[in-house]
């Protein structure tokens, strides 16, 4: 089956969510896009915003740190406006990152009933201890404030359990309002280095759920490592959440890597 074929199912998924929701429910989405702004054409971006245009917000990651990062942003959020409804975007910094690691984060929305009141920002205080700092953004949906932290760890080999750690550790202490922590982990929620997240009450919104692709199908399997997730505070009630999976089959794999290597997590809530 064509991969537009799966991306229009996505669609109309997302479509049934909006039907029966109200105002103040939100969908988000995390995704590592491979490579955004080095590797996608004005084909791979329309379909990768076919994928996200029934969402709410999207964070990604692994927008490269050089001008063509941003400015594949600003060209996906441009194919968004002209699909219905007015999206904005905030490009990071670039992380104060070891050479070859530096990437910048990426948020993009949909205006009409969320707000903000600056452009975020990459959250310092973490640079010494995490090698791609953690980017923050403050939304204000019908006057309640929520915050989304969207995260890139160092790859599984470069223990980034010692930057989970840190980062949980500081969320814990410094917020207190609704609050997502959105990304790759390279590091599967089962792990034990999650468990003080926890059990301070943030909650995994897929559970061993495989999220990056092989690069070939292994007879009718073609996912391998279960690391995206989304975690959210207490303050948010989930309504629904999962993988979203717009390959099925085996078919599809080799386009669908021209998008990613890896499969978008999403979370639809509300706020308490």
């Amino acid at each position: 089956m064509h991969v537009f074929i799966r991306i229009i199912f996505v669609v109309l998924f997302f479509i049934s969510f909006n039907v029966c929701s109200q105002i103040d429910t939100i969908n988000l989405i995390s995704w590592n896009i491979q490579d955004l702004g080095k590797t996608k054409n004005d084909k791979e971006l329309e379909e990768i915003a076919e994928i996200v245009r029934e969402v709410d917000i999207v964070a990604i990651q692994e927008v490269v740190a050089g001008y063509g990062g941003a400015q594949a942003v600003a060209k996906l959020t441009d194919i968004l406006n002209r699909k219905g409804a007015q999206w904005d975007y905030v490009v990071s910094d670039p992380t104060n990152s070891p050479k070859y690691v530096t990437e910048r984060y990426a948020v993009v929305w949909k205006t009409k009933h969320i707000k903000i009141k600056n452009r975020g920002s990459l959250i310092t205080e973490l640079d010494s201890l995490i090698d791609r700092e953690p980017f923050l953004i403050d939304f204000y949906i019908a006057d309640k404030k929520l915050s989304l932290i969207n995260f890139h760890s160092r790859p599984y080999n470069r223990n980034p359990e010692a930057e989970i750690k840190a980062l949980s550790q500081y969320i814990v202490e410094a917020f207190k309002t609704p609050t997502i922590l959105a990304g790759d982990f390279n590091v599967n929620e089962a792990k034990p280095v999650f468990d003080n997240f926890k059990a301070k009450g943030y909650t995994a919104v897929v559970i061993n759920k495989k999220t990056t692709l092989k690069r070939n199908c292994d007879g009718f399997e073609y996912l391998n490592h279960p690391i995206d997730n989304i975690f959210f505070s207490t303050d948010i009630l989930i309504v629904e959440s999962g993988v979203l999976d717009f390959i099925r089959v085996c078919d599809n794999l080799k386009k669908a890597r021209k998008l990613s290597d890896h499969l978008p997590v999403y979370l639809r809530f509300k706020l308490k």
